[in-house]
């Protein structure tokens, strides 16, 4: 029989207790830590005003609000922004990144103007993109082409609606999906709004050619702005990157008749480590984009 132990029933009798852990050393003394230095930007109203300062964004959404704020305006009058140019320079189009020297120029909305639009074949001549935002404009038109004889229309032009259905909040493609659709020989109209000019920029129609657009013009670095998340610095595309970009940025506008930086740069920061991963890359792209017709 195993013998059991019996309580204490003694006054002053305590239980045998483990002994107490010692006190949590002190953490150890890492490098200072330095707050990161605030990236301020200096923009103007294309078309004239004072310069302002902004500083605190990480998208494009939260850039116009900047920039709404300080020229008091509302965020929807900006169409698009330039950098480093005050004309409606295709070349010189904001995308994903900024120079950290670079200057922000905003495209506010100017004259609205319809035009009616009658197709003689599948396609219109025309490349969009958008301004990450809800807008979607003009971003090349192919000289000879449908659109290029109608004089009316212009690089830089924002399509607002077609047959009066609201198009604003769309991206690109889809714009570029509902143009496609529209049936040859019968007439459809184009709602546009176009940037307004400043005094030296009155008469301006420009057909755009192939640029990088959004590259850095001075430093080395570039702020990179993201749909989601924080923005990040980081160094200039080597000149493989911008190559490939480039090489990416084509095959988008024969395919599919759009520009789209972030697009691009996704495509390339995936592939540019191997050769080989980005031929394969681009032969899926390119599958992927057959589905497509370029406008």
């Amino acid at each position: 029989m195993k013998d059991h132990k019996a309580p204490c029933q003694n006054q002053g009798c305590t239980e045998p207790t483990a002994p107490p852990l010692p006190p949590p050393s002190p953490p150890s003394a890492g490098p200072p830590e330095y707050p990161r230095p605030r990236l301020i930007f200096h923009t103007q109203l294309a078309h004239g005003s004072p310069t302002g300062r902004i500083h605190g964004f990480t998208n494009v959404k939260e850039l116009y609000a900047k920039i709404a704020e300080v020229f008091n305006i509302s965020p929807s009058e900006i169409l698009f922004c330039t950098l480093n140019s005050h004309k409606v320079d295709m070349q010189k189009l904001l995308g994903g990144q900024i120079g950290l020297e670079d200057f922000i120029f905003a495209h506010v909305r100017g004259e609205t103007k319809e035009v009616e639009v009658t197709k003689t074949e599948d396609a219109l001549g025309l490349t969009i993109t958008d301004n990450g935002a809800g807008y979607a404009f003009i971003k090349r038109i192919k000289e000879g082409s449908t659109i290029d004889r109608l004089k009316a229309v212009c690089v830089g032009d924002h399509i607002e609606a077609i047959n009066d259905q609201s198009i604003v909040g769309c991206r690109h493609y889809e714009v570029a999906k509902m143009l496609k659709e529209q049936p040859r020989g019968l007439p459809f109209t184009l709602r546009l709004v176009e940037p307004k000019k400043a005094f030296d920029m009155i008469g301006m129609r420009t057909k755009a050619p192939k640029s990088n657009e959004g590259k850095l013009v001075n430093g080395r670095e570039t702020l990179r702005l993201r749909s989601k998340g924080a923005a990040t610095v980081q160094e200039v595309q080597s000149e493989f990157e911008e190559q490939a970009t480039s090489k990416v940025d084509d095959l988008l506008e024969s395919y599919m008749g759009i520009r789209d930086l972030e697009l691009e740069i996704v495509v390339c920061v995936l592939s540019v480590r191997c050769f080989a991963k980005f031929l394969r890359c681009c032969n899926s792209l390119l599958s992927f984009v057959k589905q497509f017709y370029t406008l």
